[in-house]
């Protein structure tokens, strides 16, 4: 356990406070079991060195990933015992779903250690979702998304840009007076500035490595697939990422993919909840309440260009920016007459040059375009979805 400790203080001396992200303040950290949930690589772990750098005791606080050797020869109920019994009272666990029965030992832990908080992690949301359904009413859930162009923007020049409401977005009330060519620093973003570790070198092979953990790891072992399943789920990736966007023909898939139709949901399915897409669904009412899938997108426009390079569609890539920025505070939907509805308000989106037409003689519709700085009226500029969280 000394050692554990001793790597624990190391982390903290290294973990970078400058940026906090969103999900902080929206976290109740009274709550005695959190999972955090969230895409491989989008900033858990530095989150969680955060909030102990700055809210926690450092003697009553421990930091552990459950795939140290430790656990080889120790269970983490052992540890989380002795830690109490020590005077612990916050125990963080990151990449929780390495560690076998993970949540039996978490249920352990919440039933005979009541003074101890405990905060889980886990990449492979999957396996996280299935883990903490097990645990039922003891753990509360939160989701970590990447980086807002607003955090975004903050962490490279040192910002400290407030996020903005989606009222004031539509009504053209951002204004950011720190930020002198906001187009530049938007492209840079749209190919490098997601994930947290964008200015680390070989970004791009960094992104692919995680797909392929993903693929070829984490979803396999939660559905109990074998390899050949994996490489077909890569080849249907492959197929969304050159696609402009991907509108689903199931049966064409299936033949193209050489499986199933219903593989090919089932695989779409693991894809949502891993991060790796999102699914644009329409508004239906009553029982059908989840709708009918319209479009398929990449989860945000740095896989586009990672899998796609050259061949990524900019149009593709305008419309997966807007849904990926949205959809973490409000339903997203297809419109019949244009690319996207929220509540009642519609929204197309396009360059510069596009035009009101497809929007004309709508009730509360706006034009959302890509390359202004400024907008007008019902024209909003795309960089300006950015800055809602």
């Amino acid at each position: 356990m000394e050692r554990l400790i001793a790597q624990f203080r190391a982390l903290i001396e290294k973990t970078d406070t400058r940026l906090v992200r969103y999900l902080h303040s929206k976290i109740n950290w009274e709550n005695r079991i959190i999972a955090i949930m969230g895409a491989r690589g989008v900033g858990k772990t530095t989150l969680l060195l955060q909030h102990i750098k700055l809210n926690c005791s450092i003697q009553k606080s421990l930091y552990v990933s459950a795939d140290d050797f430790y656990f080889s020869s120790n269970t983490l109920f052992d540890l989380a015992t002795q830690f109490q019994l020590n005077g612990g009272e916050f125990l963080f666990i990151d990449e929780i779903h390495k560690y076998s029965n993970w949540s039996k030992e978490i249920k352990m832990m919440y039933d005979n250690l009541p003074q101890l908080k405990i905060i889980i992690t886990g990449s492979s949301i999957l396996d996280l979702y299935k883990g903490t359904d097990d645990l039922s009413r003891r753990v509360i859930r939160y989701s970590l998304e990447g980086l807002s162009f607003r955090e975004y923007l903050n962490l490279v020049h040192n910002f400290e840009i407030q996020p903005y409401t989606f009222d004031q977005i539509i009504k053209n009330e951002v204004v950011l007076k720190e930020v002198e060519f906001p187009l530049m620093h938007f492209k840079n973003y749209l190919k490098n500035g997601y994930y947290p570790f964008f200015n680390e070198p070989d970004y791009e092979i960094r992104l692919n490595n995680i797909l392929n953990m993903t693929i070829e790891t984490d979803i396999p072992m939660y559905a109990k697939m074998n390899i050949g399943t994996a490489l077909k789920m890569k080849q249907l990736l492959s197929i969304i990422a050159k696609s402009v966007p991907f509108k689903p023909n199931f049966t064409k898939i299936a033949e193209l993919v050489d499986v199933h139709r219903n593989q090919i949901v089932e695989f779409l399915h693991y894809f949502e909840k891993a991060g790796i897409i999102m699914q644009l669904r329409d508004k239906t009412e009553g029982i059908r309440s989840m709708g009918k899938v319209e479009k398929i997108y990449l989860d945000n426009p740095n896989l586009m260009y990672a899998i796609g390079s050259n061949a990524t569609d900019i149009g593709n890539v305008r419309e997966t920016f807007f849904y990926n920025q949205m959809k973490l505070e409000h339903s997203v939907f297809t419109h019949r007459n244009a690319d996207f509805q929220i509540d009642d308000i519609i929204f197309e989106v396009g360059g510069k040059n596009k035009t009101k037409k497809q929007i004309a003689g709508l009730s509360e519709a706006y034009l959302v375009k890509d390359d202004i700085v400024f907008g007008y009226q019902n024209t909003i500029p795309l960089w300006h979805f950015g800055m809602s969280y």
